[in-house]
């Protein structure tokens, strides 16, 4: 049995209208959504701005020193032949003292002439009321400087004295440090962040309940900070060439991770 023309056409009808009603839904709905990011850091937008902080603090876990061999020889092989033999004794120091060679770095190495000024063997004008001439001569090579400068990061920080305490007496120059650090500071950095964005969330809902309005999306958000502060000890102790045979025990201290936000809600 034929479905009648007229019923047909009357479905169509139904549907045409359903289809422009879902139509004008989407397009009043998108054109919603359209002018609400337009009005995102608008003049036109209603807005207001808190800030936060927050900080995460946290015993070092790591140390690191530096140093540097310094040697002089007559030519360049004899003054790098001395560094090398104080770089070895010192490598072998950190590794029985449990520092992994990964951790010991050459941040830069170097060798320099060495000059003096030799005078000339000529006999010289005699003085006269006006002085005496200067007696000529030229700079001549004398030898050769050679140096090398070494980072180390010491894993165990209970163990900085033992190991400065040892440096010292290889004959190594220019021992400086220790210098605290967190290894895994993301970790803390992400933590402080979230104290900063909390505290600036619990900041804007108090002040949009006194002003009785409610809080819409975030219009902006910036970060500032998010880097340490260290209160550890990082001067050089006098215990490195004092010869004791019981290395001091070096404060370690804490470190602070900031971090500083900045949101605007729209309201």
């Amino acid at each position: 049995m034929e479905m009648p023309n007229q019923y047909i056409k009357n479905l169509y009808k139904i549907a045409l209208v359903f289809f422009v009603i879902l139509s004008l839904f989407f397009v009043v709905k998108l054109l919603a959504e359209f002018k609400s990011y337009g009005m995102m850091g608008s003049d036109e937008a209603n807005t207001i701005t808190l800030s936060g902080h927050g900080e995460v603090s946290a015993v070092p876990d790591i140390a690191n020193i530096y140093f540097t061999i310094n040697k002089e020889g007559k030519t360049v092989k004899e003054a790098q032949d001395a560094v090398a033999l104080v770089e070895k004794t010192s490598l072998d120091f950190l590794k029985n003292n449990n520092v992994a060679e990964k951790d010991i770095k050459t941040s830069s190495a170097s060798f320099n002439p060495k000059y003096e000024y030799v005078y000339s063997s000529q006999t010289l004008m005699p003085c006269t009321q006006y002085g005496c001439p200067s007696r000529p001569g030229k700079n001549v090579i004398s030898g050769y400087e050679a140096s090398e400068s070494i980072t180390v990061k010491i894993r165990n920080a209970d163990n900085v004295g033992k190991i400065m305490q040892g440096l010292g007496g290889l004959n190594v120059t220019n021992l400086n440090g220790p210098n605290f650090a967190i290894d895994d500071e993301d970790a803390l950095k992400t933590e402080a962040r979230k104290k900063a964005i909390n505290n600036a969330k619990e900041k804007a809902e108090i002040l949009a309940k006194d002003l009785g309005v409610k809080l819409g999306r975030i219009a902006s958000f910036s970060e500032s900070g998010n880097y340490p502060i260290m209160y550890a000890k990082t001067a050089m102790m006098d215990f490195v060439t004092s010869g004791t045979s019981t290395p001091a025990e070096i404060p370690k201290g804490e470190n602070i991770i900031t971090s500083d936000v900045t949101i605007t809600y729209e309201i």
